[in-house]
């Protein structure tokens, strides 16, 4: 047996038990052994029973003082009461349906149980509690306790015996993928002992320095896998473009670019004509304007024969970029193309068509790009928006339908550079750091509900003047028990009692796209004053007419998502104000809140939003582009993350790593932790 095995080859492992285990993403040994605990309870402290707390699970240790006795109160159920003493006090006993309790607890015998006690001042009684004889060695007490995820079919007791079955079949052969030089300056623990530990912690100390060793290791091998891509897509030949004139896509701008902007364009031109492909991040704040460096780098393609594809998350975004590429190109001569799930069939059987001919030099779509069916005559240029909404999987699929095409990147979530490191190290930045011209500072207000009226007030005399407004609620529906704004019974009573005379719209993430697009759609072409909403319009259609962003329950974001949301207006000629709605009363939230009140730099608030609320804010944890860790927590770990890139950074300039004894070990896990990919 091996790490490949299948949970099948392990005893007690039918058909019907690998299938529940299958829905926890277990289907091998390895799987089993990677399935690491989601907590801990540490039954190593003993309480007294003089100081158990009602509600809150203990270990304590008492001699039976009143031997079981079982009670049958009707058929299916019965009842095994009994006492049981320490110095400190009495307790009272009940076990349902488990008369094994009054053979195997005797009386006048010491145990030690671990239990919950229930009841209130006048009668307490603990029911069920596990239990050991205090002179056998603690398995279910007087120890540390793995907590898993379940599934249907796969008890706690069944998936830590499967777990431990599976750590003493391979266990002795697991091998080591950290160098030893790493093991020494990090003063880490050796892979056996570390997998053995986390599953079978013998105390709270041991279990953190081998959950240390595993976090280590997981951030270790993402970032030579990182580093290892960056070296092969550097060294993929491509030819160099030849012609990089962009005089007659400058001249027909009817704006100056930025300095941020030149810059970019210049560092994407010179990596067209080094003749290996590019791998660049265009990252830059709100409105900063991403999109003009993208279409240069999409006409330098065009000019030299050719085809660029834009691929962005929403079909709403995808037209809108449609219409902005087009802005820019179009005095061109180049004419691009849309291409999402939503087109007819004969329309997709055009485009299609008109890529593999080569007729259609500039495709903007969504995930449709990367159907099998869709093919190019000659691939040169992938652009991906909103990167972190794509894996590297996805990424790759698009590149692999050219021939080492360049590849531009784009996120307008400002990221710290830690976390960059760990989403983008295999890429190269540009930074766009200012804003094109006209474009104005959002005055931002953090206001308490005493303010509703006049907010109101204000919102009834910006549509009056033609303008538009976004009201943000945290929630789609109400939930019992929850104060917060939900967009369905906010934008009713809008509806009804506020603004009857407006004309108010409602979109949130349960809408079908079709719905979605058809209200983004009417609030751009104005038939809509005010649009509530979900963050769904984070990432959404531009509209130049909304001036005012109001943001209900503000607190419940985070810094960088709120920074996203007020990115929405502002973005036409007329002045535009963002309102936070927020009763949170926290010094520290209120502070957090301020930060946006007091900064329109995306760079900055980031910075303060990953040292108040950690990184877990910016993407949420299962965002696409960022890996899905077993063990590390991109929220409780950043220092370790910095230690690993360190070392694997100093680990993969050294020239004796090949000869390292992990050195296979390391090259066949980074090599599956990427498949799907670019295998590095």
């Amino acid at each position: 047996m091996d790490l490949t095995s299948p949970v099948t080859a392990l005893p007690g492992i039918g058909s019907a038990r690998a299938a529940a285990l299958k829905r926890l993403n277990i289907e091998t040994v390895y799987d089993l052994i990677t399935d690491f605990p989601r907590t801990y309870e540490d039954r190593t402290r003993l309480v007294p029973i003089c100081e158990l707390e009602v509600d809150k699970p203990a270990c304590f240790e008492a001699m039976v003082i009143r031997a079981p006795r079982t009670s049958y109160i009707r058929q299916g159920l019965n009842l095994t009461k009994l006492a049981v003493a320490d110095s400190t006090g009495t307790l009272n006993l009940v076990y349902f349906n488990q008369p094994y309790a009054a053979e195997a607890l005797e009386y006048g015998r010491e145990y030690c149980f671990y239990g919950t006690l229930r009841g209130d001042y006048s009668r307490t009684q603990m029911q069920n509690p596990l239990f050991e004889p205090v002179e056998r060695q603690g398995s279910v007490t007087r120890c540390i306790v793995p907590v898993y995820s379940l599934a249907a079919g796969i008890s706690p007791q069944i998936l830590r015996r499967t777990i431990g079955l599976a750590l003493s079949a391979c266990l002795p052969t697991l091998p080591e993928v950290l160098p030893r030089s790493v093991l020494e300056s990090q003063g880490l623990m050796g892979a056996r002992e570390a997998y053995q530990m986390i599953h079978n912690p013998p105390s709270m100390d041991a279990l953190e320095a081998a959950r240390r060793r595993i976090v280590f290791e997981e951030f270790f091998l993402f970032t030579v896998g990182l580093l290892q891509l960056r070296a092969s897509r550097r060294a993929e030949s491509t030819p160099p473009m030849k012609n990089l004139s962009l005089a007659r896509f400058l001249a027909a701008l009817p704006f100056a670019p930025t300095a941020a902007q030149r810059r970019a364009v210049e560092e994407i031109t010179a990596d067209f004509a080094r003749g290996t492909a590019m791998n660049r991040l265009l990252q830059g704040d709100v409105g900063s304007g991403k999109t003009l460096v993208a279409a240069a780098a999409a006409c330098l393609a065009v000019q030299n024969g050719l085809q660029a594809a834009i691929m962005a998350p929403t079909e709403i975004l995808a037209e809108q970029h449609l219409t902005s590429f087009a802005a820019f190109l179009a005095p061109l001569g180049i004419k691009p193309a849309l291409l999402t799930g939503s087109l007819s069939a004969g329309e997709k059987r055009r485009i299609k068509e008109g890529l593999a001919g080569g007729t259609i030099p500039v495709v903007v779509g969504t995930h449709a790009l990367l159907t099998e069916d869709v093919a190019f005559q000659s691939l040169g240029l992938v652009v991906a928006d909103e990167q972190h909404r794509f894996g590297v999987a996805q990424r790759a699929a698009l590149r692999a339908k050219g021939t080492s095409p360049h590849l531009l990147v784009m996120s307008a979530t400002p990221i710290p550079r830690t976390l960059a490191m760990m989403l983008y190290g295999d890429l190269d930045v540009s930074i766009l750091d200012e804003l094109p011209p006209g474009r104005q500072k959002v005055d931002t207000f953090l206001v308490g509900e005493a303010m509703r009226a006049r907010i109101n007030a204000f919102i009834r005399k910006q549509a009056a003047a033609g303008h538009q407004v976004y009201v943000v609620c945290p929630a789609v529906e109400e939930q019992e028990g929850e104060s917060v704004k939900s967009v369905e019974a906010w934008a009713d009573t809008l509806r009804r009692t506020v603004f009857p005379d407006l004309r108010v719209g409602l979109i949130h993430g349960r809408l079908k796209a079709a719905e979605k697009e058809a209200v983004m759609a009417d609030f751009a072409a104005h038939k809509l004053d005010v649009l509530v909403a979900t963050t769904v319009i984070e990432v959404g259609v531009d509209v130049p007419n909304a001036t005012l962003m109001v943001i209900e329950n503000a607190d419940r974001f985070g810094l960088s998502q709120l920074h996203q949301l007020r990115g929405r207006v502002g973005r036409g000629k007329e002045k535009s104000y963002c309102v936070l709605f927020s009763s949170n009363q926290n010094p520290e939230t209120k502070a957090r809140l301020q930060t946006l009140v007091k900064s329109s730099n995306g760079f900055e608030i980031a910075e303060a939003d990953l040292a108040q609320r950690g990184p877990g804010d910016f993407f949420g944890s299962r965002q696409h582009g960022l890996p899905q860790f077993k063990a590390a927590s991109l929220t409780l770990d950043m220092a370790l993350l910095k230690s690993a890139q360190e070392a694997a950074a100093a680990a993969m300039a050294d020239e004796q790593l090949p000869k390292d004894p992990c050195f296979p070990a390391l090259r066949l896990r980074v090599q599956a932790l990427f498949r799907g990919a670019e295998a590095p």
